[in-house]
């Protein structure tokens, strides 16, 4: 069942990168327009690795740099790479940026999938079996870290990390942590990770969020969670104007046919319409995922064309 507490969130992934003052201008639009968070993509290399204009910065380095610039929305990653960083150095990151933003950080945390991004940047790249086993072994070792009480020690063993008594875990602002955003099409082990872990579960692009939302509510049951603990979100990619001219150049910068055929292309009435759609499904919320990082135009209007009506539900 869908939250009353409805949220409009902006995703960014710029085809070719971005460099910070971008990211800053665009969140300090989204901030203006009115949506609840700003979120960015965790990636080295853009969809095509053979781009040679792409530009990578890292994400938390950057979300670190908004937590101190922007005062109001909510900042994350959708999401990040668990193969990116050691499990006890993602705790102590992700703790400072929450410190730094007076506690408005999300983490969201995947198995890695891109091997071309990490053969180019010499990230070691595992079978999907343990990328799924350390990715289930970061959880349990981020939030146990975040977890354990004022004056008391965390020890983690597992088959591929091990914290040997450690008494000084990092802190965060937000008790007892950061929500933690877990999401994916895998059929299993994802929904059953996220049962464990996920304070939002997100629906993979391309599938039916109902269905999604189903397994892993059967998933929270089976281990005796209650699964409307969980928030229950989706991605919209969008291209959104006032005129045939504005909504083709900003489906123009889209890319691959998985993201055009998931999209809304269109009027603010059609996003509008898309996004109701999806809360009907079982969302609570919605990333629009914007794709040119220099038009803060789209942003303005899908700020006040359709964030109103959205959130309200009307």
């Amino acid at each position: 069942m869908a939250r009353t507490d409805f949220r409009l969130r902006v995703l960014v992934e710029p085809r070719h990168g971005a460099g910070y003052d971008q990211l800053l201008a665009l969140a300090l639009a989204v901030e203006d327009a009115g949506f609840e968070a700003f979120f960015r993509s965790d990636h080295l290399l853009g969809v095509d690795p053979a781009d040679r204009t792409y530009r990578p910065t890292d994400c938390w380095t950057t979300l670190g740099g908004l937590a101190r610039d922007t005062r109001r929305i909510r900042l994350g990653a959708l999401v990040g790479a668990a193969t990116f960083r050691a499990p006890g150095l993602l705790a102590t990151i992700v703790a400072s940026v929450d410190q730094m933003s007076g506690g408005r950080v999300e983490l969201g945390l995947g198995t890695g999938w891109y091997e071309r991004e990490h053969a180019a940047f010499g990230i070691p790249f595992p079978g999907t079996g343990e990328r799924f086993d350390r990715f289930e072994e970061t959880l349990a070792i981020v939030t146990g870290l975040w977890r354990t009480p004022e004056g008391e020690i965390f020890s983690f063993q597992g088959k591929h990390f091990s914290l040997d008594e450690n008494g000084a875990p990092p802190r965060t602002v937000q008790r007892p942590h950061p929500p933690v955003i877990i999401g994916g099409a895998g059929p299993k082990r994802t929904p059953a990770i996220a049962a464990r872990f996920a304070d939002e579960f997100n629906s993979a692009l391309g599938v039916d969020p109902r269905e999604r939302f189903a397994i892993f509510g059967r998933a929270c049951e089976a281990i005796g969670r209650d699964p409307d603990e969980a928030r229950r979100s989706v991605v919209l990619p969008v291209a959104c104007g006032t005129t045939s001219a504005d909504i083709e150049r900003r489906a123009a910068v889209m890319g691959s046919d998985l993201i055009r055929d998931n999209a809304v292309i269109g009027t603010p009435a059609e996003v509008t319409e898309r996004v109701a759609g999806l809360r009907d499904a079982g969302a609570d919320t919605v990333y629009l995922h914007i794709y040119d990082i220099d038009d803060l135009e789209h942003i303005a209007l899908l700020g006040a064309e359709v964030v109103p009506s959205a959130v309200s539900g009307g």
